[in-house]
């Protein structure tokens, strides 16, 4: 190696270890320093040399989009039209002849969105009275139910009430079959549960052999709507009117077959009629409400309303509190004949306390608690309404006493009738049942007929056929004697009388007998039995055969009788009515002196001889006494036991004016007064022999046949005799069906309860209580303050 070489390997070494010596001596920190620099400075190297690189040819700047489009054509269908090259699409690059395809984009893929639920899905709604829906394939017309799949009860979970189409529903499904629980739920009862209640749904919820599981599963949705969402939603309570015609309909139909059903219903009418109520309820008609275990609120508050304003209760009210009062028992009369009975409720009524009768204030006061049906309010609270002060009056048993007695009489009216219409069913409207009722009481077409009778007598009389009164009232057969008594009856109760007077005891007449039509004043009663009267009939009687044995019974002779009738100031003017029309009577029938011989027995020897001499005198009315009147008066005096001989002298007497009778006038007819003082006595000589008087013009043996007055029909419920709650008396009975009218009571209210009944509160309790074990293994009530009533009792009660 040459020394040039050698010194050059030395000089780098010694340069190479100064460099290490001066490294060395260079501090740890700076170092570091030194690093980062470094690290810095190859960065921006390295960025500045990336920027500086020359741009791609143009080729490979198509080349991936080439490759994308290729995979795009890989994935379409086959033989799309839109993927075939145009010639339009070929372009060539800045660069090499490389053919550029312009293809579609590929197009989105289908949008698959939800459809939408079907229509009853999600919230529920409240299908309104007219409306259909149709569920399982079942078309349900009429409205008034929930449908849907979500509907939140009180407690968290769906109603009961819901109809939920995402439920299944079996193929077939019988509604008179029990397929229910005691507290049935749509969703929860079986798909052939569903399927029948459906049915029943679409057959218009009035089939009425349906199991009643079914009508309570229907009437939960009315409750609902009527209570819970009314609480807070102006619509529902619209409703109300429409659930109270609808509940009214179901209880029609069911109300009778379930006890249950139509006490739960009754109250939900109670609430649905109550909800929005007037100061002055008893100024207003009274809905109808089906019998009931306790008098429905509506009557109760209208009653205290009227107990509170001193106001009488009005006929109306008064009849709707008897009617529904639990605790009176209406015969059959009374339901046979409803619209009979309140037409005869309100006469006697009107007869026994005028405007009505007035009710006291008393202690107990009016709340209704509304216990529901439906497990789809358990956990919504108590529901009740309260009242203020007003009072309960119902708990009185006075005010209602009085009024049975008005319910009885209007009862006892309508036997016959009642009995009729039992004996013969739909003969309402005929003749021989309406004879059974007073005139007041028969129907629009039958009182025409009466008035146009009326207004042919005008002020006086007509006279006509029998049969012709027959024909004009549409009589379908003769009358028997029972039934003409009771046309006379009628005709009377309408101020018509009829002679002859058969409710006096006179014969029956035949259909073409003349009869004879008057009017009477109404208020007078006709004392029939008056000796006086009947004294002076006999007199008539006698008169019309002496002035008609000479074949004629003139007008002179008619004339000078009314007079005399008219003249008898000691009779009544009802008296001289019934006189003139049986005067008109008689002189187309005549009564022979055969028929009035054995009536003429028990009259006084003096009477005889008064009433021979004015048989005289009549005989002179006409101004001559012919050889066949002379006749007649003989054998009036023979009939009469007075000796023949005294005709020619009272005859010869009258002429003269003297004797006991005034002078008879000349030939002109001025007439004849009979003497009042003679007449006087012979009143006077007619009462020794009132009782013998009393039969003289019976011609019949009884003037009909009529059932007697004690056969009377039991009472409609068929159970004879009432009969208080458990047996008890009627103060315990009212109030242990107070009692149950709530769940709980405090003991202040019962001692008022207690007091308004006049019994002790612990005795009452305790004699309830008695009477609940004995008929039911289990006390009414439990505790001491508050009282609590064991309402199951009410189940057992209504079955």
């Amino acid at each position: 190696m040459s020394e040039r070489k050698k010194s050059g390997i030395k000089g780098i070494a010694v340069v190479v270890g100064l460099v290490l010596l001066l490294l060395a001596s260079i501090p740890k920190g700076a170092w570091i320093s030194t690093g980062a620099v470094g690290v810095l400075i190859f960065a921006i190297y390295r960025f500045t040399k990336r920027k500086n690189v020359p741009a791609q040819p143009p080729v490979k700047q198509c080349e991936q989009p080439l490759r994308q489009a290729i995979q795009q054509l890989s994935e379409v269908p086959s033989n799309p039209s839109y993927l075939h090259p145009q010639p339009s699409s070929a372009t060539q690059t800045r660069e090499g002849d490389v053919p550029v395809f312009v293809v579609p984009a590929k197009p989105s893929p289908p949008r698959y969105q939800l459809p939408s639920a079907p229509k009853g899905y999600g919230q529920a709604v409240w299908v309104p009275a007219g409306e259909s829906v149709t569920v399982g394939g079942v078309s349900i017309s009429g409205g008034m139910l929930y449908f849907g799949t979500v509907l939140k009860a009180p407690h968290g979970n769906n109603d009961p009430c819901l109809i939920d189409p995402s439920k299944t529903v079996a193929p077939r499904g019988d509604f008179t079959e029990r397929q229910t629980n005691y507290w049935p739920s749509y969703s929860d009862i079986s798909a052939s549960a569903r399927r029948a209640f459906l049915n029943w749904l679409s057959e218009g919820k009035s089939h009425p052999e349906a199991d009643i599981g079914y009508v309570f599963l229907y009437f939960y949705g009315l409750e609902r709507r009527a209570v819970i969402d009314a609480a807070k939603d102006a619509d529902a309570r619209a409703d109300w009117p429409a659930i109270a015609q609808e509940l009214r309909r179901l209880l029609g139909i069911y109300g009778e077959k379930s006890g249950s059903f139509r006490r739960y219903a009754g109250e939900l009418l109670n609430w649905a009629e109550l909800a929005n109520h007037s100061s002055k309820l008893y100024e207003q008609s009274i809905p109808e409400f089906p019998g009931a275990f306790e008098l429905p609120l509506y009557i109760r508050l209208a009653l205290g309303q009227a107990a509170v304003d001193r106001e009488p209760v009005p006929m109306h009210l008064a009849l709707a509190w008897a009617r529904h009062d639990p605790n009176t028992y209406l015969r059959t009369p009374a339901t046979r004949c409803p619209e009979q009975f309140a037409k005869l409720f309100e006469l006697q009524y009107a007869e026994a306390f005028g405007a009505g009768v007035v009710l006291p204030k008393n202690k107990t006061k009016l709340k209704f608690v509304y216990r529901p049906a439906s497990a789809g309010f358990h956990g919504f609270g108590e529901i009740k309404l309260s009242f203020g002060e007003t009072p309960d009056v119902t708990v009185l048993t006075a005010p209602i006493n009085k009024l049975r007695q008005v319910v009885e009489a209007a009862t006892k009216e309508l036997d016959a009738y009642s009995r009729y219409l039992g004996r013969n069913p739909g003969a309402t409207a005929t003749l021989e049942g309406l004879l059974q009722l007073p005139a007041t009481l028969w129907p629009e077409s039958a009182q025409k007929v009466l008035q146009e009778l009326k207004s042919r007598m005008g002020e006086g009389m007509i006279a006509v056929t029998f049969q012709e009164i027959l024909s004009t009232l549409e009589a379908k057969t003769s009358l028997t004697k029972d039934k003409v008594l009771g046309l006379a009856r009628a005709l009377e109760s309408m101020n018509i009388a009829m002679e002859p007077d058969v409710i006096g005891g006179a014969k029956t007449p035949k259909p073409e007998d003349t009869i004879v039509l008057f009017s009477v004043q109404p208020g007078e009663p006709l004392i029939r039995n008056s000796p006086a009267y009947q004294a002076a009939l006999l007199t008539l009687q006698l008169a019309s055969a002496v002035a008609a044995a000479d074949g004629e019974f003139s007008v002179l002779e008619l004339n000078h009788l009314r007079k005399q009738v008219k003249s008898w100031t000691h009779l009544t003017p009802s008296h001289h009515e019934r006189l003139l029309a049986h005067l008109r009577l008689l002189m187309t029938a005549p009564v022979s002196l055969a028929s009035l011989k054995k009536k003429l027995e028990p009259l006084a020897v003096t009477a005889k001889e008064t009433i021979a001499a004015f048989m005289a005198t009549v005989a002179q009315a006409d101004g001559t006494v012919s050889p066949d009147e002379v006749k007649m008066l003989e054998k009036v005096y023979k009939a009469l036991g007075v000796e023949s001989q005294k005709v020619f002298s009272d005859v010869h007497a009258a002429a003269a004016g003297m004797g006991p009778m005034a002078s008879i006038a000349n030939n002109a007819g001025t007439g004849f007064k009979l003497d009042p003082a003679r007449i006087a006595v012979l009143q006077q000589d007619s009462e020794r022999v009132s009782v013998l008087l009393a039969g003289i013009f019976k011609e019949d043996e009884s003037p009909g046949v009529t059932e007697p007055e004690s056969v009377m029909e039991a009472p409609a419920n068929g159970t004879g005799a009432p009969q208080g709650l458990l047996g008890l008396d009627e103060a315990h009975s009212s109030f242990a069906r107070m009692l149950l009218s709530r769940p709980q009571w405090s003991r202040l209210e019962l001692l008022d309860v207690a007091e308004d009944l006049e019994l002790m509160l612990d005795g009452a309790l305790e004699c309830i209580n008695e009477a609940s074990f004995d008929a039911h293994d289990m006390p009414l009530t439990e505790g001491d303050d508050p009282i609590e009533v064991r309402v199951e009792i009410l189940e057992k009660i209504e079955a």
